[in-house]
């Protein structure tokens, strides 16, 4: 579906976009970091029951499985983050994706990232 995204963004001054521009790369760059981080957490956990006990192993097994997910929601806020510096730099920065009419600022400040209106926020 092709949208038609206005010329000029006159609810949103450079100086808007600027700053949420600065708070996007700062956030990317921390989930570039955690992503770093985390790795060790995300190794196979070892099954040999003469180093480690029954409930041991299941804690671990448990720990890895927490950290994957987290690794899983870390991936997806930072392909959000990256998607929107990529509306930045296109110009279509703070318009819905699904209708092309424009997100609230104050919804931008809240979450620079939003691809959408409020009214077309999946649950």
């Amino acid at each position: 579906m092709d949208l038609e995204y206005p010329q000029a963004m006159p609810d949103f001054s450079p100086h808007f976009i600027a700053k949420r521009k600065t708070h996007l790369l700062a956030l990317q760059s921390e989930l570039q970091s955690q992503g770093a981080r985390n790795r060790d957490a995300l190794d196979t956990v070892e099954l040999d029951q003469s180093k480690v006990g029954r409930l041991s192993r299941m804690d671990a097994l448990q720990s890895q499985e927490m950290a994957k997910e987290n690794e899983r929601r870390r991936h997806l806020q930072l392909k959000r983050v990256e998607a929107a510096l990529a509306r930045i730099e296109s110009g279509e920065y703070g318009y819905c994706v699904s209708t092309g009419e424009p997100i609230d600022k104050k919804r931008l400040e809240l979450d620079p990232a939003a691809p959408t209106a409020i009214l077309h926020q999946k649950s």
